[in-house]
């Protein structure tokens, strides 16, 4: 019993510690963003991106509990709730048991959260914060979970998984109509951005597309961008002075990062890394928020040489589209206009070897995405940029943190270790179930 009461005791120092008055949370995960994401964007942009000012920093691991190299359902998991699971599964320990994330417990201590992601809301990183399913695929199931979690401030995408199977787009295949219950549950429902002044106060559910937002360099009209959703979520949730949670995430690193396309990875870093400066700002008028800056994993390999000991900046600075949007709208089987093109948004002087190598590629292409991936190849090679890859790696990555307990987030974590920290410097206890047998079935910690 004694030795009980003094581990009761020294638990309660730590937390009170570690409690060094932060009163909201500014969660922001860049999907697929490695330290030579955040790196590269900087080099273009000619200045440290607002993330790389933390005095902060600290790397992490991020292997799920059954591979070295993460999905983002997995690493969306251990983020969220403190646990590791199997790719693919989300909230949810290897033997399906629910794991309570750290929006939901902080929900239940009266804690405001908020979601704001440039993907579909039911996509895997939002997902981990509300739902539980054993596949990530589940996501008509993942709205359900997602209206009944009360959440106070939803913004993104996936409208499709929220209507009727009778309505025009739906993904549904029965006749839920899940925004007629968000509508009864108190939220305001929106869809536009010009929408977004009109909405004052109360819960918001904001989808902006029936899957997921334009990516950051397409983005115009009625989507926002995420630092103005952020904006928005910021006003809303901080209205009444009470906490709040809020997790952002730049949904698109990673998918820029999986086509190996370095203009589309520099602007989703840049959209991001100014969302992160909005948080800033707010902090600093509100100097009892923690912010803490990460990612899932890294996606792509991404090198900033290719062994030439030389980085083509100038050219990179000059490009002027992302890869799938300059695939989508220019035929490559019209030779002419396709080189010509390349030319006039890469500055690239295409060969008619590489045009062959492309043509290729696209006639015993055994996917939709070979031809994009390639040509994103193509471009950073004549910038001298790397890739080793089209999918996740098991690299470490970065991790960010301003304001009070910031100092807790540096030297070697494990993505596990974020929301346990997080929790116990608001004071907030995550209770989870008590684990007799070991769940890491896969690599071997050390």
């Amino acid at each position: 019993m004694r030795r009980l009461l003094v581990a009761l005791v020294l638990t309660l120092l730590v937390t009170f510690v570690l409690a060094s008055y932060v009163k909201n949370v500014i969660y922001f995960i860049g999907d697929g963003m490695g330290f030579n994401h955040v790196y590269l964007a900087s080099i273009l942009e000619g200045r440290p991106l607002n993330m790389m000012k933390s005095q902060h920093v600290g790397i992490v691991k991020t292997f799920s509990a059954n591979t070295w190299v993460t999905d983002s359902a997995a690493a969306g998991t251990a983020l969220a709730s403190g646990f590791k699971t199997n790719n693919g599964m989300i909230g949810m320990l290897p033997n399906k048991e629910p794991v309570p994330s750290i929006a939901e417990i902080l929900k239940l201590y009266g804690v405001k959260v908020g979601i704001v992601v440039t993907c579909r809301i039911t996509h895997a990183t939002p997902a981990a914060f509300y739902g539980h399913v054993p596949d990530r695929d589940m996501e008509n199931e993942l709205a359900e979970q997602l209206i009944e979690s009360d959440f106070d401030v939803i913004m993104g995408g996936g409208m499709r998984h929220f209507l009727p199977a009778s309505v025009k787009g739906s993904s549904r295949k029965d006749e839920k109509d899940l925004i007629s219950l968000a509508r009864e549950r108190g939220y305001t429902v929106i869809t536009k951005k010009s929408e977004l002044a009109q909405v004052e106060g109360g819960k918001l559910l904001a989808l902006f597309a029936s899957s997921h937002l334009a990516p950051a360099s397409e983005r115009t009209g009625e989507q926002p961008m995420l630092y103005e959703m952020v904006e928005k979520a910021l006003e809303l949730l901080s209205k009444d002075g009470e906490p709040f949670f809020l997790m952002v995430e730049g949904s698109q690193i990673d998918w820029e990062a999986h086509g190996n396309d370095p203009y589309g990875v520099w602007k989703e870093v840049v959209e991001f890394d100014k969302a992160v400066g909005v948080a800033l700002e707010f902090a600093k008028k509100n100097p009892d928020t923690l912010i803490v800056v990460s990612s899932d994993h890294e996606t792509g390999g991404l090198s900033t040489s290719t062994g030439t000991y030389m980085l083509e900046v100038d050219k990179l600075r000059k490009f002027k589209a992302n890869t799938d949007w300059f695939i989508s709208r220019h035929s490559i089987e019209e030779k002419e206009k396709f080189i010509a093109a390349v030319k006039e948004f890469y500055d690239i002087d295409m060969s008619e070897e590489e045009y062959s190598q492309l043509l290729n590629v696209k006639k015993t292409a055994k996917s939709v995405y070979d031809l994009p991936n390639a040509f994103g190849r193509y471009v950073s090679s004549k910038a001298l940029l790397g890739w080793t890859t089209f999918d996740h790696t098991g690299d470490p990555v970065p991790i960010f943190a301003f304001g009070p307990g910031a100092e807790h987030f540096t030297g070697w974590l494990d993505n596990t270790d974020v929301p346990r920290i997080i929790a116990r410097l608001m004071g907030y206890p995550l209770t989870y179930p008590i684990q007799k047998e070991p769940i890491i079935t896969g690599p071997v910690l050390y």
